[in-house]
């Protein structure tokens, strides 16, 4: 099932998506319980897609890709290992809303990932029971200002600027229909109007597998249910520009794409 948060001429609710994408139809609740339908239905050319949750945080996990270790930080992954960090709820931005880079920010680029959406509290979660904890997945932009990365040393002003955290299309519950272990993302990036695949690889890249992001997590965080956890970018991140457009894609769940502007 797909569930998304939209925008109606009667408001902001939530809504299960068909499979096909053509209609939106309302829900009293919450992605969080079983489904209550209201009966009004839309078809998606008169809704707008919003971001599909608004977590209270979003937990990310840092270098969790060999090959993207070495692109950016020009080490190997024996000697930087994966690492936390957290991106503000401010940064959340829907499908189609503007990326807005800030003059201060010279080295803006982007990294398509996988992102859970947790289902209910939780602490101490093992590896193995990662799944009863997760509600569903969707695509996160995990846009990062590279050079504010390395002059502050720490990572929430690079990575927690405002519109930094696309986050959509909707949140996809069905678990089983995907082979975490062996599961393609790609971003493609648009730019003065020729269109390029910049990242072009594979869930089986991850060092830490989702699993062991989730007890890695939990050991010392309690999750709420809408929390978001960004699990690792591949290699192929880029510069983008205002101008720009940036479409990230995973199998299974869709396309999350969003333009480039000058704050």
């Amino acid at each position: 099932m797909r569930f998304g948060r939209i925008a109606t001429p009667e408001g902001m609710t939530f809504a299960v998506i068909n499979d096909e994408a053509t209609t939106a139809k309302q829900i009293a609740g919450t992605p969080f319980t079983e489904p209550e339908y209201t009966g009004k239905e839309w078809k998606m050319d008169e809704v707008r897609l919003l971001a599909p949750m608004l977590p209270s945080k979003i937990i990310a996990i840092g270098r969790n890709y060999a090959d993207h270790v070495e692109e950016v930080f020009k080490e190997s992954a024996e000697h930087l290992p994966p690492t936390l960090f957290i991106k503000p709820p401010t940064a959340v931005i829907g499908p189609e809303a503007a990326i807005k880079i800030p003059d201060f920010a010279t080295k803006v680029e982007f990294e398509g990932e996988l992102a859970l959406v947790v289902g209910k509290p939780c602490k101490n979660v093992k590896a193995e029971d990662w799944r009863s904890v997760i509600a569903g997945v969707t695509i996160v932009n995990d846009v990062s200002s590279r050079d504010l990365q390395f002059a502050d040393g720490q990572w929430a002003r690079a990575k927690g600027i405002d519109t930094f955290c696309p986050l959509g299309p909707w949140i996809e519950t069905d678990l089983d229909k995907f082979d975490f272990d062996d599961l393609p993302i790609k971003a493609h990036l648009t730019q003065n109007g020729v269109t390029e695949t910049k990242q072009d690889s594979n869930s089986n890249q991850m060092i830490m597998k989702l699993g062991e992001i989730l007890e890695f997590i939990t050991a010392s965080i309690t999750l709420l249910p809408g929390d978001v956890i960004c699990t690792g970018s591949p290699a192929g991140t880029a510069a983008m520009f205002p101008g720009d457009r940036i479409e990230v894609e995973i199998p299974g769940i869709g396309k999350l794409a969003n333009p480039v502007e000058r704050a």
